[in-house]
């Protein structure tokens, strides 16, 4: 069995050659390759989203605010805008208002309105983030979740983590030279129109890059302003990076109006995260930190950011780093008003469904459901809506988590599972 080399950092130099750990000169031995990374703007490293999720009982008020949807409603002090969603975003309504950079996302569609469940899911856009500390936003999204649900507990949350940075453009090899374990890369190109979600980018040719699937974590690079140009959003973002360019101590006004600035954005699922809460323990106490909330979990980010980076592994040969992925995880720290636990944490994630009895368990059944449902001859779209409604779909879908498998992966992988299944048996299963 080949075992596994951890990729090595170049050696940082200043700019007389001496060691120097922040040094923007970068030295790989054995190659003697040199590369000056002194041009390299490092804008703002920050939580671009937030959603956090709740379980509880949905209060049957609420439920009259979408006998008409479109409108305004008021709800907990607040104007609304009330509407369906699509069955996508795994939630039936949503109240959002921009103004205050938070949608609610109301009704899980794979859980009874009567029973308790996770119904609630809140989404915090990034000046909402900005504009409030940890501990205060958490109030917020508090606050309101009582007034969605009764018998209302936290379920955990998922964070986006964004480094915007000048004086570097995504070579044309970046994917070639982009290891990692994620199944799902795109380079998203030769697509003429603008479009933007929450979850991906779609520009022109080496404009966007996109490595993982939305169910585990995804590593994307894009271009953040013709993003922001697109979306109208362009003035505020040119305000965060006059303000906060906080990492080159030398030039404290480094953000050039003339240069595009490219992002670099690691997007946590809330199972991982879970799992992270799990697996990571305080090196003192040797608990583990077991959050729940986003506040809770704040002062780990900058181990979630260290993270990323060293399982998507941008390498410049076999064996080492390429520098600009030593820069950003060195030198980039999330900015947040609260005390960063990187020194304090060991972080791991625990796997709680992927070995032993239920990992195994899990496999086992969804065999023989396939099996079964190729034999009454059930299309993989209502097999998977099927199972779906089942008690321990929970458990299915956290299993192919930690595999980085999205809903969307899994249902792919029954549909060719029955295919096969179909066209090797035939009627005979």
């Amino acid at each position: 069995m080949t075992k596994t080399v951890k990729p090595k950092d170049s050696l940082r130099l200043d700019m007389e050659a001496n060691e120097d750990p922040k040094g923007r000169l970068f030295f790989e031995p054995g190659s003697a390759r040199v590369v000056d990374l002194s041009k390299v703007n490092l804008l703002h490293c920050g939580v671009d989203t937030v959603r956090q999720l709740y379980r509880g009982l949905i209060r049957p008020e609420i439920m009259v605010l979408f006998d008409k949807p479109g409108v305004l409603v008021d709800f907990a002090g607040q104007r609304w805008h009330a509407g369906r969603v699509g069955k996508d975003s795994g939630y039936q309504y949503k109240l959002q208002n921009a103004d205050l950079g938070i949608i609610l996302l109301i009704k899980n569609f794979n859980a009874k309105l009567e029973n308790i469940g996770p119904h609630l899911k809140i989404e915090v856009s990034p000046h909402a983030i900005d504009a409030l500390s940890p501990a205060r936003l958490q109030e917020h999204l508090d606050h309101y979740a009582a007034a969605v649900l009764t018998h209302v507990e936290r379920n955990q949350c998922a964070v986006h983590l964004a480094l915007d940075l000048q004086g570097w453009t995504p070579p044309a090899d970046l994917t070639a030279r982009m290891h990692c374990r994620a199944r799902t890369v795109r380079d998203i190109s030769g697509i003429s129109e603008v479009q933007w979600t929450m979850e991906a980018a779609t520009y022109g040719k080496g404009q966007s890059f996109l490595f993982g699937s939305a169910g585990g974590v995804q590593l994307a690079i894009y271009n953040k302003t013709l993003q922001a140009r697109a979306t109208d959003k362009l003035d505020y973002w040119e305000s965060v990076w006059r303000r906060r360019d906080s990492f080159d101590v030398n030039d404290p006004c480094n953000y050039d109006q003339a240069k595009d600035v490219w992002r670099i954005e690691l997007r946590y699922h809330h199972c991982v995260v879970q799992q992270f809460a799990c697996g990571s323990v305080d090196l003192h106490t040797g608990e583990a930190i077991e959050t729940d909330s986003f506040a809770a979990f704040a002062p780990h980010l900058d181990g979630l950011w260290e993270y990323g980076l060293r399982q998507f592994k941008y390498l410049s040969r076999p064996g080492y780093f390429e520098p600009i992925w030593t820069l950003i995880r060195q030198d980039a720290r999330v900015d947040l008003p609260v005390d960063s636990l990187l020194e304090k944490t060991e972080y791991k994630r625990h796997y709680k469904t992927s070995r032993g009895f239920t990992g195994k368990n899990v496999e086992l059944f969804l065999g023989n459901f396939v099996s079964l449902i190729a034999r009454e001859r059930v299309g993989a779209k209502k097999a998977f809506e099927t199972l779906k409604q089942w008690d321990c779909w929970p458990v299915i879908r956290e299993h192919y988590a930690a595999k980085e498998m999205s809903e969307r992966d899994l249902y792919l992988h029954i549909k060719n599972l029955l295919e096969e299944r179909q066209v090797r048996w035939g009627r005979a299963v």
